[in-house]
């Protein structure tokens, strides 16, 4: 059967009892490298979170910033890190439940951290939002009390700031952003 005969159907969890996940069409997901069918994880990729987004499903991140699943992935992942001990628990669930199909080791193309080398996990994080012209106003403020050299590049960052149409303040990285 097609992919196409599952939309608008459901499936049973196979580790949370009661728990039951929308079976959803995304564009993203094709048969060019499996089957067709993935999990989602809407606040893991710009992808999933999209299609969860269009579907009103909930994006709660069971992944702290440290890598390790939270209190709300359940007690048997509580504190374990996702690439690590994490990972396999996961499959000792699915083994323990009757709903692992087959395991097979994977590479898999996780974005690498430039400066560490180690694998980046994306996950959502709780953003917070300010009124447009009030950052523009107090930024173009602090640069016109900045000394800057040569002093002509004033202008075209006041000029810059002024054509800016959206404005993302973050720290989320230990060393800021660039």
């Amino acid at each position: 059967f097609s992919g196409a005969d599952l939309a608008d159907g459901s499936c049973a969890h196979p580790t949370i009892p009661g728990k039951v996940s929308p079976l959803l069409p995304a564009n993203h997901v094709t048969m060019a490298k499996g089957t067709g069918l993935v999990h989602t994880a809407p606040a893991h990729g710009m992808e999933d979170y999209s299609v969860a987004s269009h579907h009103q499903l909930p994006t709660d991140c069971l992944v702290d910033e440290s890598g390790y699943f939270t209190e709300a992935a359940g007690p048997e992942l509580k504190n374990k890190n996702v690439l690590e001990e994490g990972n396999e628990a996961v499959i000792k669930m699915l083994q323990a439940a009757g709903s692992l199909l087959k395991e097979e080791k994977y590479v898999h193309s996780y974005p690498y951290d430039w400066r560490t080398k180690k694998p980046m996990i994306i996950r959502a994080s709780k953003q917070w939002f300010v009124n447009t012209a009030d950052v523009k106003a107090a930024a173009q403020d602090v640069l016109k009390k900045v000394k800057v050299i040569p002093t002509s590049a004033v202008n075209r960052m006041l000029e810059m700031l002024d054509r800016r149409t959206f404005w993302c303040i973050s720290r989320q990285r230990c060393w800021g952003v660039p």
